[in-house]
């Protein structure tokens, strides 16, 4: 993968375990514990994973560093269909509104995307980079899993895209090609020290699942 994107690739891999990515990742997987995703705590991983795609969406809208609008309705925003999922599984399996609270994974994030949003442009392509690829992904293949334990193998809009995903990953992989090129080294390096962070922001949400 060539441009700036192979090198936030390269560095996002290395943070992945052995076991998720056998030749490229960096770090030896612990012991496997049973894995046991519940309704009601895969609703609340819709609920806060729909508070970040918000601040997500909403801060590249606003877009009050320019460069963002390059990063606007790029056919991979997921916003309006996890509302969508959501209200599904509420009636589906007749459970409770989810509450997001303040200081929830989802609300704790999202007020950190929008202070990085206006304040640090590299930090927030980094987490934008990092959580919208890795959904397409891994997030549909833990999704695929998920639908199959609880879900009797129903397909989210979640994990349905409008168009040829690999397509639009292509689209936002120029885009942000073309971003970096303006960037100096040192802001290239400054948007890859934050890809830490990301994944820790994201796990954080995925714990939602098993509570």
């Amino acid at each position: 993968m060539t441009g700036f994107v192979g090198e936030m690739r390269a560095v996002a891999m290395k943070l992945h375990t052995k076991e998720q990515a056998p030749k490229e990742g960096g770090i030896e997987a612990p012991k496997p514990a049973v894995w046991a995703p519940t309704l009601k705590g895969y609703l609340q991983f819709l609920a806060e994973s729909e508070v970040v795609y918000d601040a997500f969406e909403s801060a590249l809208q606003e877009a009050s560093h320019p460069e963002y609008a390059k990063f606007q309705n790029t056919g991979l925003e997921r916003t309006a269909a996890l509302r969508e999922d959501i209200k599904w599984m509420q009636q589906t399996y007749n459970l409770p509104a989810p509450v997001v609270e303040g200081d929830g994974p989802g609300k704790r994030y999202a007020l950190h995307l929008q202070q990085l949003a206006r304040d640090d442009p590299q930090y927030f392509i980094c987490h934008y980079y990092n959580f919208f690829f890795a959904h397409t992904a891994g997030g549909r293949m833990i999704g695929t899993k998920v639908a199959q334990m609880l879900l009797d193998g129903k397909d989210l809009q979640f994990y349905q895209y409008n168009g040829d995903v690999s397509e639009l990953l292509d689209g936002v992989r120029a885009s942000l090609n073309e971003l970096a090129e303006h960037w100096t080294r040192e802001q290239k390096d400054h948007c890859l020290r934050e890809t830490q962070d990301a994944f820790r922001y994201s796990g954080m949400l995925m714990k939602c699942m098993t509570e």
